[in-house]
C-alpha cells in the first residue's frame, strides 16, 4: 500500500475519541457552575475559548471513550515504523494529555490560544509540515474535507455516505463504529424508568375514585409530563456526570459516557424535552409541582448527590412529589397518611440504592459522599425507615377500617405484613449483593415482589367486596 509510507495524521474529536472534548469541557464547567469563569475568552474567538475551557476543566485522558478499532490500527501502523501524528482542532493542552496517555504519537499538531486549527487552517498546517499529498489523514466529518483535499490518502472514521462520496483521494481504511443515533438516544432517555411515574395514579386509588374518568385523564397527563421531565433530567445528569460514569463499571456503558451518542445531541434533546414538559405542565395545572421536581432534580445532579444523607432525602422527595403531582392533576388531594407512609418508604428505597453502590465500590463511591465505612449506619437508617413506613401503614389501615368503605375492613390488616415482608426482602437482597442499584427496577424483575403485590391487591379486593365473609 503506497499510503503506508505517508505519515498518518489523526484527528481527535469524533475520530480518535468518540466525543467532542470542547463540549465535554463546557459540560464540566456547567456541572461545576463555573460558566462565569470563561469571561473574556468567549469574546476572544473559538481558539481562546478552547484554551480557557481546557485550563478550567481539564479532561482525564484515561477516561475518554477511545475508538478502539482505530486505536488498534494505529498501533499496528506504528509497529511497522510508520510516523503517527495527532492533528487536532482541540486545544494543545488536551492533545498533549491524550498523546502522553497513549504513548503512540511522534508529533502533536493542535490549536493554540491564538489559532483554531480546524478545516482549512488544519489543512494549511499539515501542508506546511508535510507538503501537499505528503500525508494521510484520518477524520470523521464534513469539516475534514479541506484536509482530505490536500492529503495523499484518507482514513474514514464513521463518515456519512454523502461526505465519503466527496473524498476523491485513495481511501486507506474505513471504520464504522457509531450505532444508529435514534435508538441510542431512546436508550439514553430511559423509557423503562417511566414506570416510577405510575405513582401519579396512586391518589386515584386512595380516594376510591376508580370510576372517575376525568381523574384518570388528569392522571394520564401527569404521567406523560413527569415522564418527559424525568427523561430530560436523566439526560442532564448523564451529560454532567460523564467522568464519574466512565469510572463506574456499569455506568460507563451509558450512551454519552461510552461515546455512542454525541453530547451535543443530548443537549438539544434535553432542551426539547424540557420545553414539552413545560407546555404539558401548564396545561395540566401542575406547573409548580413539576417546577419543584425539576429544580430538586437539577440541584441533585449538580450538587446534592455529593452531599451525604442530603442526597437520599432528595431522592425520597423526588418520588413523593410524583404523588403530589398526581393528586393535583386528578383532583384528589394527598392525605397526610399517604404522605407519611410514602416519605418513609421512599427514604428506605433511596438508602437501598446507596447501600448497593457502596457495597459494589471498593473505595469512595465516584461522585458521591460515601465509603465502605458508612455501610453499617446506612443500612441501619434504611431498615428503620422501612419499619417506620410499615407502622404508619398500620395506623392508616386502622383509620380506613372505620371509614365504612369496606365490607370486611378487618382483612385490610393483611396488607401490613405483606408490605413489611417486601421491605425486608429488599434489604436482604441488598445485603446479599443482589440489588442492581435501582430498587424499583429490581422489584419489577423480581417474581416474589410481583407475588406480594398481587397478594396486596387480592386483600384489598376481598376487604372491599367482603367475599369469603359470612
Amino acid at each position: 500500500m503506497l499510503s503506508a509510507a505517508l505519515p498518518l495524521c489523526v484527528d481527535l474529536d469524533g475520530t480518535l475519541v468518540r466525543t467532542d472534548t470542547l463540549v465535554e469541557g463546557l459540560l464540566a464547567l456547567a456541572g461545576g457552575l463555573r460558566f462565569g469563569a470563561l469571561g473574556a475568552a468567549v469574546m476572544g474567538g473559538r481558539a481562546a475559548l478552547k484554551a480557557r475551557v481546557a485550563s478550567l476543566a481539564p479532561l482525564d485522558p484515561a477516561l475518554l471513550p477511545y475508538n478502539e478499532p482505530l486505536l488498534a490500527y494505529l498501533r499496528e501502523q506504528r509497529a511497522t515504523g510508520r510516523r503517527i501524528v495527532l492533528a487536532t482542532a482541540a486545544n494543545e493542552a488536551i492533545a498533549a494529555g491524550v498523546a502522553a496517555h497513549l504513548g503512540l504519537f511522534d508529533e502533536v499538531i493542535a490549536s493554540t490560544a491564538e489559532h483554531n486549527l480546524k478545516g482549512p487552517a488544519k489543512a494549511a498546517a499539515l501542508v506546511a509540515r508535510f507538503g501537499r499529498g505528503g500525508f494521510a489523514y484520518a477524520g470523521d466529518s464534513r469539516a475534514d474535507l479541506p484536509v482530505w483535499a490536500e492529503a495523499g490518502a484518507a482514513v474514514l472514521v464513521d463518515v456519512a455516505a454523502a461526505v465519503a462520496r466527496l473524498v476523491t483521494i485513495p481511501v486507506e481504511r474505513r471504520f464504522a463504529v457509531a450505532p444508529a443515533l435514534l435508538p441510542t438516544l431512546l436508550r439514553a432517555i430511559r423509557p423503562h424508568q417511566w414506570v416510577k411515574n405510575l405513582l401519579v395514579f396512586v391518589p386515584i386509588f386512595t380516594a376510591h375514585a376508580l370510576t372517575s374518568w376525568p381523574s384518570w385523564a388528569g392522571g394520564l397527563l401527569a404521567f406523560v409530563t413527569f415522564s418527559l421531565a424525568a427523561s430530560g433530567i436523566y439526560l442532564v445528569n448523564d451529560l454532567l456526570d460523564l467522568a464519574a460514569d466512565r469510572a463506574h463499571p456499569k455506568k460507563r456503558l451509558r450512551p454519552f459516557a461510552a461515546g455512542d451518542a454525541p453530547a451535543a445531541a443530548g443537549v438539544v434533546l434535553a432542551a426539547l424535552l424540557v420545553a414539552m414538559t413545560l407546555v404539558l405542565a401548564v396545561s395540566t395545572g401542575i406547573i409548580l409541582v413539576v417546577a419543584a421536581y425539576a429544580g430538586i432534580s437539577l440541584a441533585y445532579s449538580l450538587w446534592l448527590k455529593r452531599q451525604p444523607l442530603v442526597d437520599v432525602f432528595a431522592l425520597a422527595f423526588l418520588f413523593t412529589i410524583r404523588l403530589f403531582g398526581g393528586g393535583e392533576a386528578s383532583g384528589h388531594a394527598l392525605s397526610l397518611w399517604l404522605l407519611a407512609f410514602a416519605s418513609f418508604l421512599f427514604l428506605s428505597l433511596a438508602l437501598v440504592k446507596r447501600v448497593a453502590e457502596v457495597m459494589e465500590s471498593s473505595g469512595l463511591v465516584a461522585g458521591r459522599g460515601y465509603g465502605p465505612g458508612d455501610l453499617v449506619i446506612l443500612q441501619l437508617f434504611g431498615v428503620c425507615a422501612s419499619f417506620a413506613a410499615s407502622l404508619v401503614l398500620a395506623l392508616y389501615v386502622q383509620s380506613e377500617a372505620g371509614s365504612g368503605r369496606f365490607a370486611a375492613p378487618g382483612l385490610l390488616w393483611g396488607i401490613v405484613p405483606l408490605v413489611l415482608l417486601w421491605n425486608c426482602r429488599m434489604w436482604l437482597s441488598t445485603a446479599r449483593g443482589y440489588m442492581d442499584h435501582d430498587p424499583i427496577l429490581y422489584a419489577l424483575r423480581d417474581r416474589v415482589s410481583w407475588a406480594i403485590g398481587l397478594a396486596v391487591l387480592a386483600v384489598m379486593l376481598l376487604a372491599r367486596t367482603g367475599l369469603g365473609q359470612s
